[in-house]
């Protein structure tokens, strides 16, 4: 009896082991798939850490491109101003190449921001990519667990834990379980993230490629503007150099009808006194400028100073001296002498236009010039007064107006110190 329960009892141990290597190995086999969870993946933005958000660089972006919007729009109303009123062309010239200068590195932004934006894209595809395989790979894990425990049924841990032989057994199983929870939870919130984060990839892909679309939009308007600048500043310069040259080549046409009109005084001046030679019993007549005369005659024609005697500095950054002042009238207004006396020349006279010269006698002249009519002839004796022809104009660069001079003893003066003023 003793050996039957013992050979018992052996029976009944050997099946017991069994039974515990067969749990051991269900164990093993639950825990196998949730080890492949042990291997911690960083999240996708740990991979790049960014010191700023694409937000803020958008925003900073934003911020930037409005900041030189606003320097060209500055610029652009200026050359409206500048367009609209007389004005330096080199200041014209310096504004457009401002404005080139500004359209430019707004360009240079727009590439800069696009290559930006094409990076970011670049990293979001890669990172969805990435997430995307992941993914998978946790979602065929996540559907084998579920098969796995729906196969061995709600009460399995339970009886996992009851058949332990012993507690130190029911405390391991109890750990392993708890492992195996733990590891599950911890692949649905793994599946959860890697959803959450291929939505947030996607949703930043399409911004991105948004911005990117607009951004190209801006820089292809952006180098049309500088195309029209650039052409527009060509065609300024090319502008500039011919005003140059046509305001060099009447300069010196000035001063050559400047030393014509001397000389031809002079000569006038020469005669007279070759006639008064020829005939010393007779006294000269007098001049008809006399010196009580001075801040009192009447002016030739009413109007505002254009320019007046001596050198001055035109608005193209030039030089010229007039030896008279710039009387403006509206075209047509007549033309009174200011004193009486013969007239030595009417006719066209160089840059002069039609010009009349009147002697008032011993060696004074006054000249009355850019006139549209003559009124007079040489060898006319005319009173104070008298219309001498009507106001034209003859530069290009200045309104309708009268040249007036006054020339005693043939020299110029200012004409102002002989002419009443103005109440």
């Amino acid at each position: 009896m003793t050996r039957r329960r013992g050979d018992g009892r052996q029976e009944t141990g050997a099946r017991g082991r069994k039974r515990r290597a067969l749990r051991w190995a269900l164990l093993l086999a639950i825990l196998s798939p949730v080890s492949h969870l042990s291997s911690p993946v960083s999240p996708l933005r740990a991979q790049q850490p960014a010191p700023q958000s694409p937000a803020d660089r958008a925003r900073a972006n934003r911020e930037e491109l409005d900041r030189m919007r606003a320097e060209r729009e500055r610029l652009e109303a200026r050359m409206r101003q500048l367009q609209s009123s007389a004005h330096d062309i080199s200041e014209e010239r310096t504004n457009l190449e401002r404005q080139a200068d500004a359209t430019a590195r707004l360009v240079h932004s727009l590439d800069a921001q696009i290559g930006a934006l094409e990076g970011e894209v670049d990293d979001a595809t890669a990172s969805l990519v990435v997430a995307q395989d992941e993914l998978v790979i946790k979602q065929s894990m996540l559907r084998r667990r579920v098969r796995e425990i729906y196969k061995r049924g709600p009460l399995y841990s339970l009886e996992a834990l009851l058949s332990a032989q012993s507690f130190g057994a029911l405390v391991a199983r109890y750990k392993y379980l708890h492992l195996v929870a733990q590891r599950d939870r911890a692949l649905v919130r793994r599946v959860q993230l890697l959803n959450d984060q291929v939505l947030g990839t996607r949703t930043q892909l399409v911004r991105l490629r948004g911005e990117m679309e607009i951004n190209r939009e801006q820089k292809t308007e952006e180098e049309r503007r500088l195309r029209e600048l650039e052409g527009q500043r060509s065609r300024s310069l090319a502008r500039v150099q011919q005003n140059a040259r046509q305001t060099e080549a009447r300069l010196q046409q000035v001063q050559r009808d400047e030393r014509r009109l001397a000389n031809l005084l002079a000569a006038f001046e020469a005669e007279r006194r070759r006639a008064a030679a020829a005939r010393p019993n007779v006294p000269a007549a007098p001049s008809t400028l006399r010196t009580s005369d001075f801040g009192r005659l009447d002016w030739p024609v009413e109007g505002q100073i254009l320019y007046r005697f001596g050198r001055v500095v035109n608005a193209n950054n030039t030089t010229t001296r007039w030896n008279g002042v710039g009387i403006g009238a509206p075209a047509g207004t007549t033309v009174k002498a200011v004193a009486s006396g013969q007239v030595v020349l009417a006719e066209a006279f160089g840059t002069y236009g039609q010009t009349v010269i009147v002697s008032h006698g011993d060696g004074d002249f006054s000249v009355y010039g850019s006139l549209a009519r003559l009124d007079v002839r040489k060898g006319m004796t005319i009173q104070k007064g008298q219309v001498v022809g009507t106001v034209g104009r003859t530069d290009p660069d200045l309104g309708a107006h009268l040249h007036f001079e006054i020339r005693p003893k043939g020299r110029a003066v200012d004409p102002l110190e002989w002419l009443r003023g103005r109440r």
